[in-house]
């Protein structure tokens, strides 16, 4: 273990891995409690059809997947609130455009680059310094945010029509989750990629869910499943020689079904 973090690569990887987790952990327990668990497929998805456009005009794919993302998880909210639209549907109307500008702009070009066929499946072990300072910045702007909502949050979460009637913004409030989950899914398709980039915001907190009773609780142990699955992943998909988001996704399972065990015997 000791020797790995000799290499720039892996320190970079294992770094840029524990921040991803935190925040896709943190935004993760509140999406679940709400029943939107697909928004990150959804999101994903919307980012592929902006990683296709950013290559097609010879841009950075990943700031014009930000862009990208971060104007879908706005539609979705803005078709649940104004076009009474449960979540799920919204969700499938972003992912479905998503893919479909993806789809049209690689038959446009004659073929699947191979670059874009890269951001399927992730490449945690690439992440470059300049991806791990956006990361951090994503980190620290999703830290700050559930720590200065984070009972507004809880409230929206459990009853959002008592919220807005207590007061809380809730309309701001849901535009800042959504869109700081599309920054977090697209920090998040460069380590385990877009297919399987639902996991990380799902499993963790699904896990904690079994074991805690309370939503503070919840919260830290989601964070702590999914830090280690990470860190457990790229560590054993580099000595095993094999694809880190497949182990890293693997491990996160892994962890759900021990809890799942712990619980049915509690």
């Amino acid at each position: 273990m000791l020797e790995l973090l000799g290499y720039g690569f892996i320190q970079r990887a294992y770094i840029g891995g524990i921040l991803i987790a935190l925040c896709a952990s943190l935004l993760g327990l509140f999406l679940v409690l709400r029943r939107l668990s697909l928004i990150g497929d959804g999101l994903a998805h919307a980012s592929f059809g902006g990683i296709a456009l950013g290559l097609l005009l010879d841009l950075n794919p990943i700031a014009v997947a930000l862009g990208v993302a971060s104007l879908a998880s706005l539609g979705i909210h803005r078709l649940m609130e104004r076009a009474r639209t449960h979540g799920d549907a919204a969700i499938a109307v972003i992912f479905s455009f998503g893919m479909a500008v993806a789809i049209t702009i690689i038959g446009w070009t004659r073929g699947f680059d191979t670059n874009l066929f890269s951001y399927l499946f992730g490449s945690i072990l690439s992440i470059t310094e300049t991806e791990l300072w956006l990361i951090g910045a994503i980190t620290l702007l999703t830290g700050g945010f559930v720590l200065r909502f984070y009972h507004d949050l809880i409230h929206i979460s459990f009853n959002e029509d008592l919220a807005r009637v207590d007061g809380v913004r809730a309309t701001r409030i849901n535009q800042a989750l959504v869109v700081l989950t599309a920054l977090t899914v697209v920090a998040a398709i460069k380590a385990v990629g877009i297919l399987l980039v639902t996991a990380m915001i799902v499993i963790p907190p699904l896990t904690a869910l079994q074991l805690c009773t309370s939503f503070r609780s919840s919260l830290f142990t989601g964070a702590i499943a999914g830090v280690s699955s990470t860190i457990i992943g790229i560590t054993l998909a580099y000595q095993l020689n094999l694809p880190p988001s497949g182990v890293i996704v693997l491990t996160m399972v892994g962890l759900f079904l021990i809890s799942l065990g712990i619980d049915s015997r509690s």
